[in-house]
């Protein structure tokens, strides 16, 4: 399989940035063709997982479980307020308001 991906592991924001350097040094420093790899791969596996959501759960769902503990965290919630309203968003649409309306009741 061949995609059209063109990486470089010299110079830019490699040997500059944190994350960049902490990522190459993770990788064993590769070559540009051996990321290219990599790259290729990760891709490919977001795309199965991709697939298996849609033909599961759905990508909806797992999305609204990632926002919903984003807006949890957004609102400092403790561990029993996050176990409370995650089994409450078990049988409820999850929603930006509606989270934040239930950390308030939760909290009054």
């Amino acid at each position: 399989m061949e995609i059209p991906l063109a990486l470089g592991t010299v110079g830019g924001l490699t040997g500059l940035h944190p994350l960049v350097k902490f990522a190459m040094e993770l990788l064993h420093k590769p070559s540009a063709k051996e990321l290219m790899q990599i790259v290729a791969v990760a891709g490919l596996a977001q795309n199965f997982a991709a697939l298996r959501s849609l033909t599961t759960t759905g990508i909806q769902e797992g999305h609204m479980k990632m926002h919903l503990m984003n807006i949890l965290n957004q609102f400092d919630a403790t561990s029993e307020e996050k176990t409370q309203i995650i089994n409450h968003f078990k049988t409820h649409i999850v929603t930006h308001r509606a989270v934040v309306e239930a950390i308030e009741n939760l909290r009054k």
